[in-house]
């Protein structure tokens, strides 16, 4: 008959057996790290440098009497069109005793009535504004670039300028402009972009946002910048047969979302989820997207 002692020692073992099972499959576990990977590849990828000013139109002209008087008459209203020399009003000497024919205002350019400052009747000395006329056939954004970037923004340069009436269309244009000086009062340097406006859609005084591309390449492999460690130096893992091999890599143009490396190969997987405490050689489980939000 077996013993008592020698069974005890055999439900032990027994009882034992599948806690050891479930203690390697858990050691198991910890060892395979969960992280999510995107796929390197070659993109085109710009760095801009975003300002913040307004519009202009191309010219504008207040305009004068060069009579004083009494404004006897407006000749326009806001939104007219006018041409040089065509008067916009007319002014009535305002001497006793003499009668003048009424001076006119002419326009000195082409363009749009924007304003009519005065009513009928309204006194009018040489100091006093007429009428503002704009040439909105073309409009300038002007902008301060700030002392740090003002070296790297040059005439010719592409912009996408937005306005807030238009939030979804981009306006492109160039750098036309730009000072060779730095206001030493805004550590800033003024500049404009010139915009087409055929279409009538821009207003002198319109809020405006600048994307100044002051860098472009094409055709560079390029992984989410959330896929750079940067511990000794920059560097990627790069999953293979169920493995993270570390890999050190050069950056070069950087975006928001992207950057350009040197060192990985269009088609390769980099992690770019769950680099907490991976090393070279980790194995991984790559987690679908959905997977990846859910364990943050």
């Amino acid at each position: 008959m077996i013993s008592r002692k020698l069974m005890g020692a055999v439900l032990i073992a027994l009882v034992a057996a599948p806690g050891c099972g479930k203690k390697k499959e858990q050691a198991t576990r910890v060892e395979t790290f969960p992280v999510r990977v995107e796929t390197a590849s070659r993109r085109t990828l710009e760095e801009t440098l975003i300002l913040v000013g307004s519009l202009k139109a191309k010219d504008e002209a207040t305009l004068f009497s060069r009579v004083p008087g009494k404004l006897k008459e407006n000749l326009v209203k806001e939104g007219d069109i006018v041409l040089k020399d065509q008067p916009v009003a007319l002014v009535e000497r305002d001497e006793v005793g003499v009668r003048f024919e009424p001076a006119p205002v002419p326009s000195t350019l082409n363009g749009v009535v924007g304003r009519v400052y005065l009513d009928r009747g309204a006194n009018v000395t040489l100091n006093t504004p007429i009428a503002l006329v704009a040439d909105l056939s073309e409009v300038v954004a002007q902008a301060e670039a700030p002392e740090r970037y003002a070296g790297r923004v040059k005439p010719g340069q592409e912009v996408r300028v937005r306005i807030e009436a238009y939030p979804d269309r981009a306006f492109p244009g160039r750098v036309s402009r730009v000072s060779p000086v730095v206001d030493p009062a805004t550590r800033s340097a003024y500049m404009e972009v010139r915009l087409d406006n055929s279409s009538g859609q821009l207003r002198s005084g319109m809020f405006a946002n600048l994307s100044v591309v002051v860098a472009f390449k094409a055709g560079v492999v390029a992984v989410p910048v959330t896929a750079v460690t940067d511990g000794s130096g920059p560097s990627v893992f790069v999953v293979k047969d169920g493995k993270a091999l570390k890999r050190e890599v050069s950056e070069g143009l950087k975006t928001e979302t992207h950057v350009e490396v040197k060192g990985v190969e269009p088609g390769e997987q980099v992690v770019t989820f769950g680099l907490y405490g991976l090393k070279d050689g980790s194995a991984v489980e790559i987690l679908s997207s959905a997977e990846g939000q859910k364990n943050p």
